[in-house]
Parts: structure tokens; C-alpha cells; sequence
């Protein structure tokens, strides 16, 4: 999401300075955080438009019913 909206050289900096403040050897313990968060999310958002779309699909079945 917000990785599509920056370009490579802003991804680049942020790269050399996640470098300069962890090391080398933090990086891939950052990035399966990372990784693991964004999974978290994604998972999460997922949970409440499955929800939000069952809570929803009898209100919808009625204005269906309604309108016809």
C-alpha cells in the first residue's frame, strides 16, 4: 500500500538509514518484523470486511426484496 505509493529512491534511503541506525546483521530480523506486521494487518482488515459483509447481508437482501 504505502510501498506502491513511494519511489525507488525514497526506498532506497530508507534502506541506508535503517543500515546506519541497526546494522547489517538487525536487518533481517527487521524485515521478518516487518513482513510479520503487515501480514497481521492484512489479516486483520480482512477479518472486518468479512464481517462487516455478514452483518450487512441480510440489510441488503432486504432492500433487494424491497426494490423488486
Amino acid at each position: 500500500m504505502i510501498l506502491n505509493q513511494m519511489s525507488g529512491q525514497e526506498i532506497f534511503v530508507i534502506v541506508i538509514v535503517v543500515l546506519l541506525l541497526f546494522g547489517a546483521d538487525k536487518l533481517p530480523e527487521i524485515a521478518k518484523g516487518i513482513g510479520k506486521g503487515m501480514r497481521d494487518f492484512r489479516k486483520a482488515t480482512d477479518d472486518i470486511k468479512r464481517e462487516f459483509e455478514e452483518s450487512t447481508r441480510e440489510i441488503r437482501k432486504d432492500l433487494n426484496d424491497v426494490t423488486t
